[in-house]
Order: structure tokens, then C-alpha cells, then sequence
């Protein structure tokens, strides 16, 4: 089998970027509220002690060196103590682009120091990967994760200094960074755990996902696909919705519907061209099912996605965090 990495292919396609926004040094009594935000948050606690909460779900202590991801970007608070008066994130003046500290609470020690940034999406129809992630991510400190506060620095120093491509820079570390996060969370997930991405390491189901990836228009069958891969019929199809989380024929559709939709919007190909390249005779068919599964018909969508800048390619729009 070709080298096709699922991974790469689908981060590729969903378009990653990210930057840092904040660098806060902290002490006790010290409280930050952070809102609702339409991409993912991550924290890096890099001195100190800290308390998450999100509105839902235990609160999660953090010691030094711990990494999380609010994937959802869900409101949540951090605090040494929840009855102080809390800072809004929103109120911070970001006007300036210099990667400011910001300083909160007293001046007492000991002090807490916390980098935080964002992980964008800017094709949300592949971000299935997002969803797939539990709505907080917490990395630990490992003996082997050097890799985490090196990448962070790095960011650090490229934020620090204006140089030409800084945007550019930032984002490619944080796509590093993202892809560092997904393989430390897909090493802990036990069988079952995780969906598509969780499954991409089976023996059987991993092979089976990676042909549905390199070829969604084929006629995949359960019995074809399951000996491809070593399995009989019914083991192969218990074992793909065990894993998945979902059955194979509805999986396949979905790929094809994913990668229909990446077809619309990054080339010029007529529907019909793009029926048949994702496995459907008639564009009749396949206009059908596309409205059914994005809510959109397919020339509806494409030019929806296009007005919406979705073919400025390569780089992430600036984010104004301080809406």
C-alpha cells in the first residue's frame, strides 16, 4: 500500500493555523474568565498551580509543565481562588500586537505563569477531527516531552519579535504543535476510543480506513474490504462499527461527502465531474445525498464557500480575540 498518512491527509485539508494571544503571569488571589470562543483555546501552565472549569464536568487541576485544549472553545474560568474578583479576557486591550504579558492578581508568590493561544480550522466541514476530541484535552509532562515546551518557546520568541512571515511562522508551529497533541491523545485511547482517529491504529481497521480514504468513489463491499484487510465479512463489519463508531457503508458516504465538499471549494471542476470522482453514475444522486448530509446542494455550497473567502489559501485570517 502507498504511503497515505489519514492523519496528514485529512490536517492537510481542513486547513490548521493557530496562533498565540496571551502570556499571563499570575498571583495569588488571581481568577481569569475567558468566553466562548469559535475556535480551540490551549493553555500552557509553565510555572505554578492553576484550577480549569468549564461550566460542565469536574474541575481539573494543573501543575507545571501541563498542556490542555479546550476543543470546543467553551467558556471556562482558571483560578488560584474562585472568590476572587475575576479578569475578563474580552476586556484586555489586544490593540497592540507586541505579545504583551499580562499581569493579574497580587504580586505576592507564588507566581503562575500560563501561555495561551488558539487552534483555527478554516474548512469546518472536515473539522470531524475536532469533534471527535473530548471537549477538554490535558497533556501531562512526560519524561519524553521535550518536544511541547520546545515548540512553545519557540512560539514565544517568534511572537516576541516582529519579523516578516511572523504570521506564517505561528502558524505553521502551532499546526506542529496540534499535530503533536493528536498523537500523544491517540497513544492513550484504549479500543473503541476516539472514533476514525482512534482507529487509525488497528492491524485490520486502520488498512481498511486508509483504502477508504485513497479511493471513497470504489463500491467498497464489507466482504472485499474485510479480506483485504484479513478479516471475514461479519467480524470485519463488527470490528469497523465497534472502532469507528459507526457502520462502514455510512462512514464510506461520509468520505465521499467530505471529500466532495473539499472538491467544491478548491477546484473548478463541474458537479458532474465531481459526482463521478467521489463514485456516484448520475449527478442527480449525488446532489441528493450532498444536501441531505451539508444541509446545502452542491452549487449552492461552493458558492457560499468561495464568497466566504474559503480560496484565500495557505495562510489563517487574522483572528481578533478581543471581540
Amino acid at each position: 500500500m502507498g504511503g497515505m498518512d489519514i492523519l496528514a491527509q485529512v490536517l492537510d485539508r481542513i486547513r490548521l493555523g493557530g496562533t498565540l494571544l496571551y502570556h499571563f503571569e499570575l498571583g495569588h488571589p488571581w481568577h481569569l474568565e475567558l468566553p466562548a470562543r469559535p475556535y480551540a483555546l490551549f493553555h500552557y501552565l509553565s510555572e505554578g498551580t492553576a484550577t480549569l472549569a468549564l461550566a460542565q464536568g469536574p474541575e481539573i487541576q494543573m501543575t507545571a509543565g501541563d498542556f490542555v485544549v479546550i476543543t470546543r472553545g467553551e467558556p471556562h474560568v482558571f483560578y488560584s481562588d474562585r472568590g476572587a474578583e475575576p479578569l475578563q479576557i474580552k476586556d484586555i486591550d489586544r490593540a497592540s500586537s507586541r505579545f504583551g504579558v499580562v499581569r493579574h492578581g497580587s504580586r505576592v508568590k507564588p507566581l503562575a505563569t500560563m501561555i495561551c493561544g488558539n487552534f483555527t480550522v478554516s474548512r469546518p466541514v472536515l473539522g470531524s477531527v475536532m469533534e471527535l476530541l473530548p471537549p477538554v484535552l490535558q497533556l501531562k509532562p512526560k519524561t519524553d516531552s521535550g518536544w511541547l515546551e520546545a515548540i512553545l518557546r519557540r512560539m514565544i520568541s517568534e511572537f516576541a519579535l516582529e519579523r516578516p512571515g511572523q504570521r506564517v511562522a505561528l502558524s505553521r508551529l502551532t499546526e506542529v504543535l496540534f499535530v503533536e497533541v493528536l498523537r500523544s491523545w491517540i497513544s492513550s485511547l484504549d479500543p473503541g476510543q476516539g472514533g476514525w482517529l482512534g482507529a487509525i491504529s488497528d492491524p485490520h481497521i486502520g488498512p481498511a480506513l486508509k483504502l477508504i480514504h485513497e479511493n471513497p468513489e470504489r463500491p467498497w463491499a464489507l466482504s472485499d474490504l474485510g479480506r483485504r484487510v484479513g478479516l471475514g465479512r461479519s467480524a470485519f463489519s463488527a470490528r469497523f462499527t465497534r472502532l469507528v463508531g459507526q457502520p462502514m457503508q455510512r462512514y464510506v458516504i461520509e468520505r465521499r461527502m467530505v471529500e466532495a465538499a473539499f472538491l467544491l471549494e478548491t477546484t473548478d471542476e463541474s458537479i458532474a465531474q465531481i459526482a463521478s470522482r467521489v463514485g456516484y453514475e448520475t449527478p442527480a444522486a449525488f446532489s441528493k445525498l450532498f444536501q441531505r448530509h451539508h444541509g446545502l446542494s452542491p452549487g449552492r455550497y461552493r458558492a457560499a464557500r468561495r464568497s466566504n473567502g474559503g480560496e484565500r489559501h495557505g495562510d489563517v485570517q487574522d483572528t481578533d480575540v478581543a471581540e
